[in-house]
């Protein structure tokens, strides 16, 4: 992003800059600035002279709101105040108006390169973050199989007795008993579930690989789900025409994509959608679930395959690390972002067969 009020410079710096392969967007005052940093960038060249605010007070302001991205200050008339007022700012370098088309690169170049080196460190630090809570998943598992499931079937099987003689009383009797035999009978059902996802992501197991038709695949997840987006009044799109096959075990590849659009659709408004989208990009299959609810916070978004992170009231937390676990056992990746119509997008990338 290229912050100057002299649109000849900022012409000159934008066919530079795009000649070297960098994306740039130009703004001539702050409050053009502001507006145009939403987009999203990694790099701005900031004048120190702007017409509405001072260029390093302004820089400042935006390492604050954006503290992964670097700033580049330029002036025509260098200060020892100045160059201290950019250093005080965390400016990432301090150019001098007409700069030559090598130090510009240069500069920029590096710059680009920093932002670069503190997102892989952020995402080697989630990762850290997450071998340390599978560490620990992986010693309770033991425990919890025997402490909890056991008693959970004994629980299971004396209500499975107590329903059978409570057949034998009185129908007016019967009636009273059913709802709260039924709730516990629902509970019992919950708590079983909850650890069945718990101790499969715990000790995930070695996958039985096939050729997996993705298309039919994708045609029974969205079947075996239409009646319940009717239900929500959210529709379903189907995108995947001719989608290649990939070398898996489809069952837990449909386990992934079901909880997926099933997150999809509970996020998304009544009249909204959720497309499932899937297609060849060279050697890969790319799975799209796409949903126009309200996404996913940015602040949160990093952390969102973590074990026992949830943003919904009541989850497990356990979902969408149990689906990053399948597409990781697969050889494939999963990212998320913002889609066009501001929702989740979830992009699932594995190789072709």
């Amino acid at each position: 992003m290229c912050v100057d009020d002299n649109a000849a410079l900022c012409d000159n710096l934008r066919e530079i800059l795009d000649d070297a392969g960098y994306g740039v967007k130009v703004a001539g005052s702050c409050a053009a600035a502001m507006e145009a940093a939403r987009g999203g960038f990694d790099v701005a060249l900031v004048d120190v002279g702007l017409p509405d605010g001072d260029g390093v007070a302004f820089a400042a302001r935006l390492r604050q709101l954006h503290p992964d991205v670097q700033v580049i200050m330029l002036t025509g008339h260098a200060t020892i105040e100045s160059a201290v007022g950019a250093v005080r700012a965390g400016a990432w370098a301090y150019l001098v108006k007409p700069c030559s088309t090598p130090d510009l690169l240069v500069a920029v170049e590096q710059a680009v390169r920093q932002v670069q080196n503190l997102e892989e460190r952020q995402v080697l630090m989630a990762r850290a973050r997450t071998a340390e809570k599978l560490a620990a998943i992986g010693t309770l598992t033991a425990g919890i199989s025997h402490e909890i499931k056991n008693p959970l079937n004994a629980a299971a099987l004396q209500l499975t007795l107590l329903k059978r003689r409570v057949r034998r009383l009185a129908p007016e009797v019967q009636t009273a008993l059913e709802g709260p035999l039924e709730l516990v009978h629902d509970e019992i059902v919950r708590l079983n579930s909850i650890l069945e996802s718990f101790l499969e992501f715990a000790r995930p197991r070695h996958l039985v690989k096939t050729t997996v038709d993705v298309a039919a695949m994708l045609t029974q997840v969205a079947d075996f789900l239409a009646p319940q987006a009717e239900r929500a009044n959210v529709r379903l799109v189907r995108g995947w025409n001719g989608a290649a096959a990939v070398i898996g075990e489809e069952g837990r590849l449909r386990q992934a994509v079901i909880n997926l659009v099933l997150n999809g659709i509970q996020a998304t408004p009544p009249g909204g959608f959720v497309r499932i989208d899937a297609m060849q990009v060279e050697r890969d299959v790319v799975l799209t679930i796409e949903d126009s609810g309200p996404g996913i916070p940015e602040d949160v978004r990093h952390r969102i395959f973590e074990p026992f992170f949830t943003t919904k009231a009541g989850g497990s937390g356990l979902g969408l690390p149990m689906v990053h676990t399948i597409v990781d056992q697969h050889g494939g990746s999963i990212s998320v972002e913002r889609g066009d119509p501001g929702g989740a997008r979830f992009v699932i990338r594995l190789p072709a067969s």
